[in-house]
């Protein structure tokens, strides 16, 4: 039983070295994980923020730019974890349509090894893009008032989602025919904090839209983010994002077990 486990534990590690390598040979793509949330973090704040926290209101601080960082921060830092589908989805797709995964599939290694690596390293290159947001927003004036375990319990949250949108950001890239079509694919993934209360509360929104930014299923894992880390109000959104990110694991996990056990491309 217990060889069972090993094979597959360790041809897992040996992917994940070799994704992490790849990472560090070719960094353009990590860098472009780590700099879009960084941009956003320095726009919205720097650039829209006097006006925007004028509807935001108060959260705290010493009012204007102080108080907006406190509101957007924590739908920034979100948008770190959902940068990294976009990397995620042109790995696998370059693998797939490069004809390695071919060649894995003739040696003698665990089949999940190569999909467990790819996550892995993805989910790991996210969290360090998630701590250097985290970071520079403090830096910038970003004041959580969270316990130590307030912030555990933010940290296992930004997990559980890094590791939902990465099966699904997988899953994407098996499914697209190159790699430029995967870099595409997770553009909803990414952009859809917009359309939720990341940037400003859902009750400012017109009647639809904030019908659809209350039940999508970003708000709920920010409003939790956001009062783990501010004292805000949570309610039922903790549940809620809970089950979200275990659904949307399980979808996305699923989903990409079925799209690699296919045939190979030709």
């Amino acid at each position: 039983m217990s060889g069972a486990l090993i094979h597959p534990f360790s041809d897992s590690m040996t992917m994940l070295r070799r994704n992490l390598r790849h990472a560090l040979r070719y960094p353009a793509m990590t860098i472009a994980v780590v700099a879009m949330p960084i941009v956003m973090l320095l726009l919205f704040v720097y650039v829209f923020g006097g006006a925007l926290g004028t509807g935001v209101g108060p959260m705290g601080g010493a009012g204007g730019d102080a108080d907006y960082i406190d509101y957007a921060a924590p739908g920034i830092i979100l948008m770190a974890a959902t940068s990294g589908s976009l990397a995620m989805a042109v790995s696998i797709s370059v693998d797939m349509t490069a004809g390695i995964i071919n060649r894995f599939r003739t040696m003698a290694i665990s089949r999940a090894s190569v999909l467990v690596g790819h996550v892995v390293g993805s989910v790991l290159q996210t969290l360090v893009a998630i701590t250097l947001v985290t970071g520079l927003a403090l830096l910038m004036g970003f004041r959580p008032n969270a316990t130590a375990v307030e912030w555990l319990a933010v940290l296992g949250l930004l997990t559980l989602v890094t590791v939902a949108l990465t099966w699904l950001s997988a899953a994407m890239g098996l499914a697209c025919r190159s790699p430029e079509t995967a870099s595409n694919a997770p553009m909803p993934l990414q952009f859809l904090p917009f359309l939720g209360s990341a940037i400003v509360p859902t009750d400012s929104m017109p009647t639809g839209l904030r019908w659809f930014a209350e039940y999508q299923p970003y708000t709920p894992i920010i409003e939790t983010l956001r009062g783990l880390l501010m004292g805000t109000e949570i309610g039922n959104s903790g549940i809620i994002a809970v089950a979200w990110c275990v659904g949307l694991t399980l979808a996305g996990f699923l989903w990409a077990r079925a799209l690699f056990r296919r045939e190979p491309r030709r």
